[in-house]
């Protein structure tokens, strides 16, 4: 991986969790390109310090969102297109993340021009990476 991930075992986010976003965030921006292997579950866990279990949970709900891939015999993988979700199910999920990030930015006190503008900077930084606008 070109830029590394990292958990933080202090976090109230489960560490599953933070693999899974980290990757996410990683393919995103395109540290993690299309079709790109991964490190086996065995290799993350080493690096990261952590139960394999852990790094499993995160490899199979990011497998069956459609944003990693497994290829018996060879590993696994970034999947080489975009999840594919139905429009209804696309918008339920980014709604959902969504009221995630605004109770975030509602419970530190941030202004929704702030949030916003946090939003816009977070995205254009995805987007130029990861070939997105």
């Amino acid at each position: 991986m070109k830029r590394r991930l990292t958990v933080d075992p202090a976090d109230a986010v489960p560490i599953w969790r933070q693999i899974e976003e980290g990757l996410r965030r990683l393919v995103a921006s395109g540290a993690l390109a299309r079709g790109a292997p991964v490190p086996s579950v065995r290799e993350l866990a080493k690096d990261l310090r952590i139960n394999p279990a852990t790094v499993a949970k995160a490899y199979q709900r990011l497998t069956e969102a459609g944003v990693l891939a497994v290829r018996r015999g060879e590993g696994t993988f970034v999947a080489a297109d975009a999840p594919a979700l139905a429009s209804g199910e696309r918008r339920r999920t980014l709604r959902e993340g969504a009221e995630r990030y605004a109770s975030l930015a509602l419970t530190l006190g941030a202004a929704k021009q702030e949030a916003l503008g946090a939003v816009t900077t977070a995205w254009d930084g995805l987007g130029e990476k990861g070939g997105r606008s």
